[in-house]
């Protein structure tokens, strides 16, 4: 059988991170509404002792067998094993590989993990990543011009994960929450440099997460924060600020927090080009 009940097990086999094979599985797992994917994920595979290990927790648990090796002799070991027990495996980068070898005409290299080395893209990700902590919700609003985004927005509309998210692709982000009663910082109010989007979100999708919030906190006497005419109210003081400073609008009602990111750099690549451009 495949699968037992609603589950099945998912053997991700990796001789980097395995965040490769972890982004792919589970966009296609995600197509799979009525079973969930039980993940073995095993990184670092980098021997013959350490496959071993990965071959009896194979057979143990049977399932899909997804991975990204390099080294041949592993390949064989593990496919060859896969056939054996009868369960289905595939190699995530092998047929991208094949298509790059067969367009550029020239052999791999073959470095494991050469996606991760400490080159300058490396460390303008750290510097991005030590901005964005440093400037989250507001802080230290004396260096937003050295930014690249500004993410601005009432409480919970993920400014904070949307920002270390960019952060992670290289992109230094602030963040500033928009507060009814509470004045915008004046530096925000005179940025040049940096692109400013407004996060929004409706007040019934920001009323649900933050009823979350409060119940994870034990907190539920803070009824200003959920009651529906103050948030109207929030959504709606953001919204003119928006208008006011012309500030990129940006609707995360029904948005993850890498589609609001995509969103977000798709915004910023915008710019980059009509700045270049003029």
């Amino acid at each position: 059988m495949p699968t037992t009940g609603n589950y099945f097990h998912l053997h991700l086999v990796s001789d980097s991170t395995g965040e490769t094979l972890i982004t792919v599985a589970r966009a296609v797992a995600a197509q799979y509404a009525n079973v969930t994917a039980v993940e073995h994920v095993y990184p670092l595979v980098r021997s013959q002792k350490q496959l071993d290990r990965v071959l009896d927790e194979i057979e143990e648990a049977p399932g899909i067998v997804l991975f990204t090796l390099l080294e041949k002799d592993l390949v064989g070991r593990l496919e060859a094993k896969c056939k054996e027990i009868n369960v289905p495996s595939l190699s995530i980068i092998g047929p991208v590989m094949q298509l790059f070898q067969a367009y550029l005409g020239a052999a791999t290299t073959g470095r494991v993990g050469a996606q991760h080395v400490l080159n300058a893209e490396y460390f303008k990700r750290i510097d991005a990543l030590n901005y964005t902590m440093i400037h989250d919700d507001g802080q230290h609003v004396e260096g937003l011009e050295e930014a690249d985004v500004v993410l601005v927005g009432v409480s919970r509309t993920s400014k904070t994960p949307t920002s270390i998210y960019l952060a992670n692709r290289g992109i230094r982000t602030a963040n500033v929450p928009l507060v009814p009663g509470i004045p915008l910082p004046h530096q925000l109010e005179m940025l040049k440099k940096p692109l400013v989007v407004s996060l929004h979100a409706t007040p019934e999708r920001l009323i649900q997460v933050r009823q979350n919030r409060l119940l994870s906190m034990g907190d539920r006497d803070n009824d200003t924060y959920i009651d529906r005419q103050s948030v109207a109210d929030e959504v709606a003081f953001a919204r003119r600020l928006s208008a006011k400073f012309n500030w990129a609008l940006l609707d995360v009602t029904r948005r993850s927090i890498e589609e609001t990111a995509a969103a977000v750099m798709k915004l910023y690549a915008d710019r980059q080009r009509q700045r270049f451009s003029e």
